[in-house]
């Protein structure tokens, strides 16, 4: 029995502290997703991506990323990367993509998905990631913005500037956006309007974007691009159609949807492969 107010308060304390994190199996898988409360990485065996080759009209970008990726995989010097620009043209794909054809040259990077709304929580994870010295890590947080309230920001600085401890040596950040700079113009502008030193105000928060080594920007792609990607798609998985029908039909889909883009042609291409009866 415990007498003492401060043992009992002691005892409900270590009652409702969550359990420790066991230590994660990182043979079990070469993709995991961070999840929290509790805190748990958990193995994804099969990654939804497309291959490498596929991804047409951002070669400067694929290669850049692939070569990037290498480096770090082999123990040498990398960049963290924010790869930034319009919808759906590639950027999360690129990711998943660069790490699949990686996979068989170097059996030890893994790729970890880090949600946005958990990035309070990434000092915990890199310290997690850490201990998995023999491993090497992609950190993947897709979509990343910031609006004007938001503090989420401060915590991505611990993966990119590392504090004290530093960024372990076996963990890089890859970040796909919408924005280059992370948070919208609209609100940069406020944030100058209304502060004492208007540079000082914003730096912090821009310059977040600046402490990644690549920035790679995607960009609308025009027709051509349009077209070649969904060809690109039919060679792959072997569903012949004549120029004329695939430029009818490809057309009309973008018209439709308002917008043309590489997730737009895969929208198209899927469609065909249904009519046609060919599994993706």
């Amino acid at each position: 029995m415990i007498d003492d107010p401060m043992d009992r308060i002691a005892a409900a304390l270590e009652r409702m502290a969550p359990a420790p994190m066991p230590a994660p199996d990182f043979e079990a898988a070469r993709a995991f997703v961070w999840q929290t409360g509790p805190d748990r990485l958990v193995p994804v065996p099969d990654v939804a991506r497309i291959p490498l080759d596929l991804l047409v009209g951002i070669d400067r970008s694929r290669d850049t990323l692939l070569a990037n990726t290498r480096q770090f995989a082999k123990g040498l010097p990398a960049n963290n990367a924010l790869l930034w620009g319009s919808r759906g043209m590639g950027k999360s794909s690129l990711v998943k993509a660069v790490h699949g054809a990686l996979e068989a040259e170097c059996p030890t990077l893994k790729i970890v998905e880090l949600h946005r709304e958990d990035l309070p929580s990434v000092g915990r994870l890199l310290n997690v990631l850490r201990e998995g010295k023999d491993a090497r890590f992609i950190l993947y947080c897709d979509d990343l913005s910031f609006s004007h309230d938001d503090q989420h920001y401060k915590s991505l600085k611990a993966v990119l500037d590392g504090g004290i401890e530093g960024r372990p040596d076996n963990v890089i950040l890859y970040a796909t956006s919408n924005r280059r700079h992370l948070m919208p113009r609209d609100m940069i502008e406020n944030e100058r309007g209304s502060a004492i030193n208007p540079s000082e105000a914003v730096e912090e928060k821009v310059s977040l974007s600046d402490r990644f080594g690549l920035w790679l920007g995607f960009h609308a792609c025009d027709q051509d691009q349009y077209l070649a990607m969904i060809r690109g798609y039919c060679a792959a998985y072997g569903i012949e159609i004549d120029d004329d029908t695939l430029w009818a039909e490809a057309i009309e889909w973008q018209a439709t949807r308002g917008s043309r883009s590489g997730r737009v042609a895969w929208q198209y291409f899927c469609d065909l492969a249904g009519r046609r009866g060919v599994p993706l």
